[in-house]
């Protein structure tokens, strides 16, 4: 059976993102391996370390930075973070300076909210 290990998302800069991703967002950095001129950054869930690796990939690629400002400009996130409580995360994040382009909005049995994370992307929450 296959399983997930290990997703990404495109970052304008690597140390910003793992700065927003641990600091601000939470998540506990995993690896961080140099590869060159860029590195292999993952982090993880603090509840769950062994779990699904978010690795923080550097956008240099011309056809990683047009997909990810057209993603962007388009209002549309690149990945779906769950939580237990999105008003309760909305209210923390809000109060670390993270801003949001939608607030904690119901649709059909589920919350969802979208902030940006400082590094090109938007990121969704959703409390099922």
């Amino acid at each position: 059976m296959l399983k997930i290990i290990i997703t990404s998302v495109f970052v304008e800069d690597q140390d910003k993102a793992l700065a927003f991703y641990t600091e601000t967002l939470g998540f506990v950095k995993k690896n961080d391996v140099p590869t060159g001129e860029h590195r292999w950054i993952t982090v993880v869930s603090s509840e769950e370390q062994g779990g699904v690796e978010l690795l923080l990939e550097p956008n240099e690629h011309e056809a990683a930075k047009e997909y990810q400002q057209k993603l962007f400009d388009d209002g549309i996130p690149v990945t779906m973070f769950g939580v237990a409580d999105i008003q309760e995360e909305y209210k923390r994040l809000v109060e670390k300076g993270v801003r949001f382009t939608m607030e904690p909005t119901e649709m059909g049995g589920i919350t969802i909210a979208v902030f940006d994370d400082t590094c090109g992307n938007l990121i969704q929450l959703i409390q099922q």
